[in-house]
């Protein structure tokens, strides 16, 4: 099999040919230049091309190399990884979908709030009927909070005892929100965690982990002080995820749930010869002390719990009851 690609005259840049080969040579090497967690996934992605490339042949249709394409990518198992063609995007849902589903919005909004709760964006919020706990559920990162919607949030709540910040099912998005949010649960500047950039094409071509940081919101805003909780799951995801990592080192937080579903390489994108559009990993995120966030974070300790679905179906969410119980004992 020959190698489709030439070379500009200008730049010693590789311009790989529309078709099979080429489009497939040029997505195996986007990856191995750019890809940022193959040594941590213990990925040999040598050993992919070689499998995959036997799949590739002139005569192959669109759809077949698409097939071949995303297959090879769910080699990454990250949720980050999207190939894009104009009649389909691909996505690695095992990341989730071998675990439970273990969150009913419904089951809350009926059982607990009686549906007489208050939502602004993409937050229900209110008072539980338990324990004088407050309830936040961000079901999206990808939905803004404004300054001034946080501010009425825990305006509101401000006489509670405890909060319950509600991400399950939570899949992530802007991660300016992460520090919006976080913003009003601290009084001084934090290490928010490490980025470790690719500084070059070979796999170990990494930068040292730059710092970065969290800031409070300005004088004037609404602060949390008291007891938190941070309710999570598998489905709780990227931007989602990024937040319990910095919110799990907080003193007044405990993290209740399941372990998340990480995905914390923030995403590069590009664009194959033929114009499918490719997503994938590249800057890895670290926690505020250095621990790789890709595979989750843990639950704080005995606080790691499931939803029983016989008492689900009877209206109690066990998951949100241990979270109450975290704040009340």
């Amino acid at each position: 099999m020959t190698i489709a690609m030439v070379m500009t005259s200008c730049h010693d840049i590789p311009e790989y040919q529309d078709d099979p080969e080429g489009n497939f040579e040029a997505l195996w090497t986007m990856i191995d230049q750019h890809y940022c967690f193959l040594d941590e996934k213990g990925v040999d992605w040598d050993d992919v091309h070689k499998r995959y490339a036997e799949k590739i042949n002139p005569v192959m249709t669109r759809e077949e190399l698409f097939n071949v394409c995303a297959e090879m990518l769910n080699e990454l198992r990250d949720g980050h990884t999207n190939l894009s063609s104009p009649w389909q995007t691909s996505y690695y849902r095992q990341w989730w979908s071998d675990y439970p589903q273990n969150y009913d919005a419904r089951v809350i909004e009926q059982y607990y709030f009686n549906f007489n709760y208050r939502q602004v964006t993409g937050v229900k919020y209110g008072i539980l009927p338990r324990g004088n706990i407050g309830y936040m559920g961000y079901s999206s990162f990808a939905n803004p909070i404004g300054e001034g919607n946080l501010d009425a949030i825990l305006s509101y709540l401000a006489t509670c005892d405890g909060l319950i910040i509600d991400i399950r099912d939570n899949g992530g998005g802007n991660m300016d929100m992460v520090d919006r949010i976080a913003g009003r649960f601290i009084t001084e500047r934090i290490t928010a965690g490490y980025m470790v950039h690719k500084t070059g094409p070979g796999r170990n071509d990494f930068s040292k982990p730059f710092e970065y940081y969290i800031y409070p919101a300005e004088q004037g805003r609404m602060f949390w002080t008291k007891p938190v909780v941070v309710l999570t799951n598998r489905s709780t995801f990227s931007a989602a995820n990024n937040f319990v990592s910095v919110m799990q080192y907080l003193p007044q937080v405990s993290i209740v749930g399941a372990t998340t579903g990480g995905g914390s390489g923030m995403p590069f994108s590009s664009e194959l010869p033929c114009g499918w559009a490719v997503r994938f990993s590249s800057c890895s995120v670290l926690d505020a002390k250095g621990n790789i966030t890709e595979f989750g974070i843990q639950p704080s300790p005995g606080c790691e719990v499931d939803l029983d679905l016989a008492e689900a179906l009877n209206g109690r969410d066990t998951m949100l009851d241990f979270a109450i119980d975290v704040l009340t004992r």
